[in-house]
């Protein structure tokens, strides 16, 4: 599709594996890089990582979305964070890839449906690489395996199929931050204790359920990354997370 792009244009992406991260920490992290992209004091950056155990609102998520009565998951003291992305409520924790990228959409020229929409498609291609067949539900933001592809559902309604990969983004002066959630491993007894994205009696899977093999988290993250630079035109650059951190406290010295 055309997404606006100048053929001629070469955009940088730089990428790290920031391990395991706390929800908070990973948040502040991400807010900082989003006022500096904002800036312009650095490019457009891709964040990979897991994070500890939690579940997170997004603003359209509410109290309703908790299931405390669960209690093979109330009794592992998950934490419960208000954020500020779109969507309702999600779990993440170990065995999860969690891609965050801090990147000019504006600059890119495109819009936020469509920025949500080329996430989607990463990993749609990503996991045909694996040998999943994924795709997406109108009307619902993620991607999905089994089911009745471009199906749509009335709202509330958990769609056919089983849910691979989460979406919830915000868009603040032109940049997005936050981004996607894909199952790789991850325990899925602890959707037990939500209603995942609001939807009651949907169906969650992993990467690994569906293909039946071991795949590590980080290898899946940078072929996710490669994916993703390769549909936007990016030339992607690995870094450490070390350059990162370092880079982001010597900016926010510098603003102080």
């Amino acid at each position: 599709c055309d997404i606006g792009l100048n053929a001629l244009t070469v955009f940088l992406l730089r990428a790290a594996w920031m391990g395991r991260v706390p929800y908070q920490a990973g948040y502040e992290l991400q807010a900082d890089l989003l006022e500096q992209r904002k800036a312009g004091a650095i490019g457009d950056t891709l964040l990979m990582l897991e994070h500890d155990h939690v579940y997170t609102h997004g603003r359209r998520g509410t109290d309703g979305h908790l299931l405390h009565a669960d209690a093979e998951v109330s009794n592992r003291d998950v934490p419960i964070v208000r954020t500020d992305r779109g969507g309702e409520t999600t779990y993440h924790g170990p065995g999860q890839l969690v891609v965050y990228p801090i990147i000019s959409i504006r600059e890119l020229g495109i819009g936020p449906v469509a920025y949500v929409r080329l996430l989607e498609e990463t990993t749609i291609q990503l996991l045909s690489e694996y040998g999943v067949q994924a795709h997406r539900v109108v009307g619902k933001t993620g991607v999905w395996v089994d089911g009745e592809p471009g199906a749509k559902v009335s709202e509330g309604i958990a769609p056919d199929g089983r849910k691979v990969a989460a979406i919830g983004v915000r868009v603040s002066g032109g940049v997005a931050m936050h981004g996607i959630a894909l199952n790789v491993s991850t325990d899925i007894s602890m959707f037990r204790g939500i209603v995942p994205c609001g939807m009651r009696g949907l169906e969650v899977t992993t990467l690994e359920l569906e293909c039946g093999e071991s795949i590590p988290v980080e290898a899946v993250g940078w072929h996710w990354a490669a994916t993703f630079a390769d549909i936007l035109g990016y030339e992607l650059t690995r870094v450490s997370h070390g350059e990162v951190r370092a880079q982001r406290n010597e900016l926010s010295a510098a603003v102080v």
